[in-house]
């Protein structure tokens, strides 16, 4: 990441951590403390079927999904969306969300959190839980810390069945 004049950042394309593989990586391009808290952001990529991420909500964060190319499912609240290329969904705080790229399609999504939350350690507790190297109960004690709730969403579980 490079600083260009006060406030400024760019975050060249090879500088950016990616955590995760095939089904799903997730390229982390800007956290909170180098947007002076404005945002965080990230971009995921998701083989056919893959899943992002489980039924949630942010307390104190609006989170934006650009599709950059593919299609992805999106739970906003109820409701279970599809969404591609082209198109954006916003999520205000409180609004039970998820996304995941439907069978027989990818999804790359751009994901926008603010006003920004460190994440990025959210990002690699999730790696290192994928490789074992982490608890559930790890993850499940770092809702508060990353704002990022867990809940059940009946219609999201029946739109990925």
């Amino acid at each position: 990441m490079t600083q260009i004049e006060p406030g400024a950042v760019v975050v060249r394309g090879d500088e950016a951590e990616t955590i995760g593989d095939v089904p799903a990586a997730v390229r982390l391009l800007a956290d909170s403390s180098s947007t002076g808290g404005a945002l965080s952001t990230q971009r995921v990529t998701l083989a056919e079927g893959g899943n992002g991420a489980t039924p949630h909500y942010h307390a104190g964060s609006t989170e934006l999904f650009y599709m950059l190319g593919g299609t992805a499912q999106i739970l906003a609240g109820e409701q279970v969306l599809e969404a591609g290329e082209g198109d954006l969904v916003v999520v205000p705080p409180g609004m039970a969300h998820a996304f995941a790229a439907p069978p027989g399609s990818t999804a790359d999504l751009l994901i926008v959190i603010t006003p920004g939350v460190e994440r990025f350690e959210y990002f690699r507790l999730l790696g290192r839980l994928g490789r074992g190297e982490a608890t559930l109960e790890e993850l499940l004690e770092s809702q508060e810390r990353f704002d990022n709730h867990f809940l059940d969403s009946p219609e999201w579980t029946k739109a990925r069945s």
